[in-house]
């Protein structure tokens, strides 16, 4: 291994390790902990190490907002490919997207709520950041002519309902209910196409 590519390994290395000590933190403390000074003591790096790898916090966070969105498409993928047909996994997707959003509240606030420079529904778009939306519309494509608009409002609708549901401002235990409309208003939009077929060609 020549020096450069170790160095850039080494590099590599210690950020994975800030971005994964920011993670722990924030699960167990909340962002608010989280913290140059806070990090730079728990994994024993200076202050000016860690301004060598970020900019700011806003950075961190950001860089634990992309992991959060490979996360996130993975699971949805694993919904749709175990769906039955096209309406299951319109379902299925919808419940995965809940489960994430409540099993990971510190990453999906990463993601969602704190503020980042990621840049979303552009040009440059990370490919992190495409790929959830992209399996939310392979599931919503087969009901509609615009897939790209009807995915906005559909993950908009998740995300909103997700968010008043992990904050206490819905009723509790009607989660089931209120995707279950989500769903059928997608469904609806696209008339009445074919129940079952492949789930990525929208035919």
């Amino acid at each position: 291994m020549g020096i450069a590519e170790r160095k850039s390994r080494e590099r590599a290395d210690r950020e994975e390790r800030i971005v994964a000590a920011a993670r722990a933190i924030a699960e167990s403390e909340g962002w608010d902990a989280v913290t140059i000074r806070r990090l730079a003591k728990e994994i024993e790096y200076s202050q000016p190490v860690l301004y060598s790898h970020f900019e700011n916090r806003d950075a961190i966070v950001a860089a634990v907002a992309v992991e959060g969105f490979r996360e996130l498409a993975a699971v949805l993928l694993i919904a749709v490919d175990g769906a039955n047909s096209r309406r299951d996994a319109l379902m299925d997707v919808a419940m995965a997207y809940f489960a994430f959003a409540h099993s990971r509240p510190s990453l999906y606030e990463a993601m969602f709520i704190l503020p980042t420079q990621l840049r979303f529904a552009q040009a440059d778009t990370r490919a992190e950041l495409r790929a959830g939306f992209e399996v939310l519309a392979a599931a919503v494509s087969p009901f509609c002519a615009d897939a790209e608009i009807v995915t906005e409002t559909f993950w908009a609708a998740l995300h909103g309902l997700a968010e008043l549901e992990r904050s206490g401002r819905i009723r509790p235990g009607m989660r089931d209910e209120r995707i279950a409309l989500v769903v059928r208003a997608v469904v609806d939009a696209g008339g009445n196409p074919p129940s079952r077929g492949p789930l990525h060609q929208g035919e």
